[in-house]
């Protein structure tokens, strides 16, 4: 069962606000100010959370506030740890949990590739002045060790399992360092145009969406718009600065995905795509099934059927996770003559299972053994290749090494028959 997070943002998004819901969600503000003060910041700004009311609803207020000195201090020290490579310095030099810092630095990067593009310079010659950098590095190293903390699941990219909604445009005008800029402001609609970001304008005129916020989301989100299917666990709310006509309050939804356990079965959700071809050369049906594959589709399989005007024909189905639904659908698009895909959505039990590895005097078969209640053996089985592999090495038949593999996996489990009984 997977755990993630989605952020729902009527009201745009700012780093600020995501702190603020992360230390809604539990997220200790000590912890985060201990983590931050590593990056040697401690002296120019402090970290305080309070509850305040956004349209009669109560939220998180999460408030960097750079302290007095810091700006009375001489030029030099102003523009010390402002570019890109410094910051990257710092935040590697923290020794921040695993995942905050790799979450962190490609925040930064992201940023700096954005703002780098809109002036027309390199990302590590960007002077971070707009945000003032002190600023970005608590909400964006803040939102890293919040999500890490929170224990959010990391996709196989190493990502945060993190979703966001579409974002609003926003409008008017804000006053930066170059006078009065139009909302949104270019850094923002170049990150939204570097993540292909779906935004819809809620006709309020204010900046809604700030760079440090952009940048958190398109690097951090892994896909925009409606929530994927989940379990709500908990609710966290942060405030933005301004009043609104609608609470301006961003909602961060931590959930599980909609998996539910019955003794060792889990019950998930699942996609399935159908489309039957009369019309395409049988070799394109092969390259289609590795295509689907490295999408991610959990499996992928035809049956022979006769079509109209007496044509054999093919029904070609694929089954796939509800995330990976378009773009499993887009490859049969692609790759087949196909002008037509049904889908539907149905629930599928499935074993627990796990990899085991045993020794046999050919060398190590991995075998995948799922279990149903307390009987062990519900199913044992040596993984193809491995088998495959040894039996072209040492050119003996394939099922003499699966059956080895099998036999020396029991031998070894019959011992440990009581332990395994308590898996």
């Amino acid at each position: 069962m997977s755990k993630f997070a989605y952020i729902q943002c009527p009201t745009g998004i700012s780093g600020d606000m995501c702190l603020g819901a992360l230390v809604s969600l539990g997220v200790p503000k000590e912890y985060l100010i201990e983590k931050l003060n590593k990056l040697g910041i401690e002296h120019e700004y402090q970290l305080r959370a309070e509850f305040v009311h956004r349209n009669g609803q109560q939220a998180t207020k999460v408030h960097v506030d750079l302290t007095h000195h810091h700006h009375h201090e001489d030029e030099h020290h102003h523009h010390h740890g402002r570019h890109l490579p410094e910051i990257e310095q710092m935040i590697l030099k923290a020794e921040l949990p695993t995942r905050a810092e790799a979450w962190s630095l490609a925040v930064f990067r992201q940023l700096a590739v954005a703002e780098g593009a809109v002036h027309g310079i390199a990302p590590e010659k960007v002077h971070f002045h707009e945000v003032g950098a002190v600023d970005a590095i608590a909400d964006i190293v803040g939102t890293s060790l919040g999500l890490d903390w929170l224990g959010i699941d990391s996709n196989e990219k190493g990502m945060p399992l993190l979703y966001c909604s579409a974002l609003p445009t926003g409008g008017g005008t804000v006053r930066a360092a170059h006078g009065l800029m139009a909302v949104p402001v270019p850094a923002v609609l170049k990150l939204w145009e570097m993540r292909s970001c779906p935004v819809y304008s809620n006709g309020i005129d204010k900046e809604l969406v700030t760079p440090t916020g952009a940048a958190i989301a398109t690097t951090l989100a892994a896909d925009f718009g409606a929530p994927p299917p989940m379990t709500i666990k908990q609710v966290g709310l942060g405030a933005g600065s301004l009043n609104l006509p609608i609470p301006n309050i961003l909602q961060l939804w931590l959930g599980e995905s909609t998996i539910s356990t019955v003794d060792d079965r889990l019950i998930e959700t699942i996609s399935i795509l159908e489309t039957q071809i009369d019309d395409l050369n049988p070799q394109a049906i092969g390259y289609v099934f590795e295509a689907l594959f490295a999408a991610g589709a959990v499996d992928v399989f035809t049956q022979a059927i006769g079509m109209k005007k007496s044509r054999p024909g093919i029904l070609l189905t694929v089954i796939c996770h509800p995330e990976n639904l378009l773009k499993c659908e887009a490859i049969l698009f692609r790759e087949t003559t196909t002008l037509g895909i049904r889908r539907s959505t149905q629930q599928r039990a499935v074993l627990q299972r796990e990899i085991q590895q045993v020794e046999t005097q050919y060398g190590v078969v991995r075998v995948k053994v799922a279990w149903m209640g307390k009987e062990v053996r519900a199913n044992v089985q040596p993984e193809y290749e491995d088998c495959a592999e040894l039996a072209r090495k040492y050119n003996i038949p394939w099922r003499e090494i699966q059956q080895t593999a099998l036999h020396n996996w029991h031998t070894k489990n019959n011992i440990y028959q009581s332990d395994q009984s308590k898996k």
